[in-house]
């Protein structure tokens, strides 16, 4: 095979959904992708010599220690000492360079509570990124009652309104002055309206909406005052985020959903068999009811036009998303704004009647028992990789075998040498269970790359950690993991 026909093969592939794209290439990947990735990928770059890109032909795949660093690179744990969540993992794992994936965790400051979410980046990181520092405050603010509302907009307002783990991303001193007055406008809003400190689930929709709205008015607002386009806003613009959103105080909780990420409860039942309970809808074609809402919006003759190919006027796969204003803009304010910079192809085909994309999420509500072990909060890499029941199998297991990572503590004292013995039995007889991965988040990506039905093949995983990144976006996406523990006697003692 040419490399000019390997690239044509590689483009047409990414246009379509990574399921679809795994099922046309089938062992394609093993006998052809492995031989001509790294030739492929150097053939774009006039510095790598033909000698150099056999060299890398015939390079070792990585060692399962090599994998193992590579799995772990961006993992996160942190644990509690009060509340229903015990503690949580999370992790990260790139297709795209850089990673358009996002994540953040934090305890609300001014309420109770405690806020976990994973956002799905496309057409870029920007829109991610933004997401990821705004949104938690956002919906703090929407939880204060109006007094300490007011109190914070009046004396606090250079403190953040959550303590966040973990919390990498970093934005340019331009856009954090631009955020920060959007964000004082909307303490502002919030107040006005009389009724800040609404329930969670009205909190999460607000301030998801008001979020989206800002990142619009932040392109559009100065060019209507003087005809000049802020590059850094309009990056966040052009690209988009889905969101998954999860709020947790006490036995309470509140799941925000925009677009294809998931949720999925992990509930052990009394005959200790794990049930997945996904929480979630995504929003995509295969959603009836998605569809329904979406044709409602339009007039009939727009049927057949705006799902093609499986996505949103034939470009977006998420129904629902934050960013991507060129689903969401006036014709005119397109024509004004973007295609002087992009060309008149920025305007999607068949855009009649916009909005047609919006970021309005879906909440769900769940109260917690004691049954009620772990919550998987994943962006849709994992999910193209594995079904909601295996993930709570994988995690399950783990719960069970990462207690082997702890020295044995004898049951009591004064124990028999006989009983000693049996209990050291038991535990060599266990250890087989012991998981590779004290995270959770890292067992679950490390099975969704590498996993058969007969365990992990570390061929397989070595291979497709090691893919140059024009090919390895055909075979997964970028992954992003949380996995959130409940503390179950904090969940029994509370009041039903």
């Amino acid at each position: 095979m040419s490399y000019s026909n390997l690239n044509l093969l590689v483009n047409s592939c990414l246009k379509l959904d990574l399921g679809i794209r795994q099922k046309i290439l089938g062992n394609w990947c093993k006998d052809i992708i492995f031989g001509y990735a790294s030739t492929y990928y150097r053939s774009f770059h006039s510095s790598i010599t033909p000698d150099q890109a056999q060299k890398d032909i015939q390079a070792v795949p990585p060692t399962p220690q090599e994998v193992t660093v590579i799995l772990r690179k961006n993992e996160f744990s942190k644990e509690f000492t009060s509340g229903s969540v015990k503690s949580y993992d999370s992790n990260q794992l790139a297709s795209n360079i850089p990673i358009e994936d996002t994540r953040i965790e934090g305890v609300c400051k001014m309420t109770s509570g405690m806020l976990m979410g994973v956002f799905d980046g496309h057409g870029g990181p920007s829109c991610s990124k933004v997401i990821s520092k705004r949104l938690l405050n956002y919906i703090a603010a929407a939880l204060l009652p109006p007094d300490d509302l007011r109190k914070y907009l009046n004396e606090d307002l250079h403190q953040g309104l959550v303590e966040t783990f973990n919390d990498k991303v970093e934005l340019a001193e331009e856009l954090k002055v631009i955020h920060t007055n959007s964000f004082k406008q909307y303490l502002l809003d919030l107040l006005e309206e009389h009724n800040a400190g609404n329930d969670v689930g009205v909190s999460l929709e607000k301030a998801i909406l008001k979020l989206d709205s800002d990142m619009s008015n932040e392109v559009i607002e100065p060019f209507k005052k003087n005809g000049v386009v802020n590059t850094k806003t309009l990056s966040v613009a052009m690209s988009g985020a889905v969101a998954c959103v999860a709020h947790i105080d006490g036995p309470h909780l509140y799941i925000a959903n925009v677009g294809d990420c998931n949720a999925v409860l992990g509930t052990l039942t009394e005959d200790n068999e794990w049930i997945a309970k996904k929480i979630t809808k995504e929003h995509n074609f295969e959603n009836a009811s998605e569809l329904e809402r979406l044709y409602s919006e339009h007039p009939k003759e727009e049927t057949k036009t705006i799902i093609r190919r499986n996505r949103l006027l034939g470009d977006l796969a998420p129904l629902r998303s934050m960013g991507d204003y060129k689903f969401k803009w006036s014709v005119e304010t397109i024509s004004n704004l973007l295609v002087p910079l992009f060309g008149p192809t920025v305007i999607p085909q068949y855009y009649h009647t916009p909005p047609y994309l919006t970021a309005k999420p879906d909440v769900f509500y769940h109260r917690l028992t004691s049954k009620d072990k772990f919550l998987i909060i994943a962006s849709d890499g994992i999910w193209d990789m594995m079904t909601t029941v295996q993930s709570v199998k994988l995690v399950g297991e783990h719960m069970k075998g990462k207690v082997f990572f702890n020295p044995l503590k004898l049951p009591r004292k004064n124990i028999q040498l006989g009983d000693i013995n049996d209990l050291l039995l038991h535990r060599k007889e266990s250890l087989k269970s012991k998981p590779k991965d004290r995270n959770a988040a890292t067992h679950l990506i490390r099975h969704a790359v590498g996993g058969t039905e007969y365990g992990v093949d570390h061929s397989r995983l070595a291979h497709l950690l090691s893919l140059p990144q024009d090919v390895c976006r055909m075979f997964r996406d970028d992954m992003t993991v949380t996995v959130v523990y409940f503390d179950s006697e904090f969940l029994r003692q509370c009041p039903s």
